[in-house]
């Protein structure tokens, strides 16, 4: 029996750059910043007032008055990317075997913003006005859960929560239920909607936050001397992953394959990340090991480059330990330089970045990269869009509390001739 794989049939995003696949990638090509003031809440009087939102995005152009009542926006934003991503890939569930689809959504936070707004509602109006849908609303495990029950997904399904790794954590486990036979497709991606004061205030005192207040555009700037801090954002990415029988034998539009996973710890601090990038280097060695290949073969690197002083460095580092020489060769850049840190739900983002790159043959540029740091040394592409051809692609995710994963993407152009 042939080795099972495991491939990217269809895309759904809701992020600062657009709430579809064509607005998003053309804005990322375009090197667009999503970043401004915070408008959510008034954010006036912390030392950081600017974050990466998802603008125009009317939940009751979408969802009936009932869904949106029971379900915080963090789920929401994924359920509408999940119906972005089903589209986008055709297909007619109806057709499919619903015990072997399957559904797992990584959410760093959840639904923080009910927590918030439930909390207050108990100190100023007593327990008995606390929503009965206050914990559903509220655990992370119901982006998953939520987008199984509409549309009868009856597979695996659960949430994965580790940080920043949270996406990509789910798609590692999607990848690896299609490539044991458990899932024949898996809706994978990640959610995140943490733009409330307490989370804001937390990061702030963390100082973990760019206060560029004046010129939002600019604030997020990895991999540059000027950069003091990562940008907070929100949105969700969803992805479909197929095995690659189940979606020639239905005509699909491939974009990818992901064939390689790679998953590591630090065990080192709760923030930092290890010296010299150490657990990343381990978690990318993985992924090459996992997908067969040299080092070599790869020629671009979604990076996770959020901004932050330490975490640049150490991703720089991990990536020369990885590749030596062939480091200066590949093309490296920072989706997050125009979305903000889309926290557990970036791992997806940047997955879809990927897909996007290798299917069309171009990577879009790292924006504000005026002054780049002299440890931070490979080509981030600072110029603009760039036309390539590319094989393989990597993209990392990297989270408080050590966890590393590296997601390796392959193309499959000329594939469906």
């Amino acid at each position: 029996m042939a080795e099972k794989r495991c491939v990217i049939t269809g895309l759904g995003v809701v992020s600062p750059l657009g709430s579809t696949i064509e607005t998003f990638w053309n804005n990322c090509l375009s090197g667009k910043s999503g970043v401004s003031r915070i408008s959510c809440f008034d954010p006036e009087g912390f030392p950081t007032r600017i974050a990466g939102q998802v603008d125009g995005f009317m939940a009751e152009d979408v969802f009936a008055k009932k869904e949106i009542r029971r379900a915080d926006i963090v789920q929401l934003y994924s359920l509408y990317a999940a119906k972005l991503a089903l589209e986008d890939a055709n297909l007619d569930l109806e057709k499919c075997d619903r015990n072997r689809c399957g559904c797992i959504i990584g959410s760093g936070i959840g639904g923080i913003r009910t927590f918030e707004n439930q909390h207050s509602t108990l100190l100023e109006k007593g327990h008995s006005k606390v929503s009965p849908f206050f914990i559903p609303m509220m655990i992370s495990d119901m982006c998953a859960g939520s987008i199984a029950l509409k549309y009868g997904l009856k597979g695996t399904n659960y949430a994965t929560v580790s940080a920043c790794s949270s996406a990509g954590h789910a798609l590692c486990n999607s990848y690896v239920s299609i490539l044991r036979g458990e899932s024949d497709l898996v809706v994978s991606g990640g959610s995140e909607c943490a733009l409330t004061p307490l989370a804001l205030a937390g990061f702030c005192s963390a100082r973990a936050l760019s206060t560029r207040n004046d010129e939002p555009e600019k604030a997020s700037r990895p991999f540059d001397i000027d950069r003091d801090g990562f940008v907070m954002g929100e949105g969700s990415a969803v992805v479909i992953l197929e095995e690659y029988e189940h979606a020639r034998r239905r005509g699909a539009r491939i974009y990818a394959e992901l064939c390689g996973i790679g998953q590591s710890c630090d065990a080192y601090h709760i923030t930092a990340p290890a010296p010299n990038g150490e657990g990343a280097a381990r978690a990318m060695r993985s992924a090459i090991d996992d997908a067969g290949i040299a080092p070599e073969e790869i020629n671009y690197i979604n990076s996770h480059g959020t901004s932050t002083g330490l975490g640049d460095i150490a991703e720089v580092d991990a990536i020369k330990t990885v590749f030596g020489d062939h480091a200066y060769k590949i093309a490296v850049n920072s989706t997050k330089s125009m979305t903000g840190h889309l926290l557990g739900a970036a791992g997806a983002v940047e997955s879809a970045v990927c897909a996007l790159s290798l299917y069309h043959g171009v990577i879009h540029p790292t924006i504000n990269l005026d002054n780049p740091d002299p440890k931070c040394d490979l080509d981030f592409v600072p110029e603009g869009k760039r036309e390539v051809e590319i094989k393989y692609a990597l993209s990392n995710s990297f989270g408080f509390g050590g966890h590393n994963v590296s997601l390796l993407f392959k193309s499959v152009r000329g594939e469906e001739d």
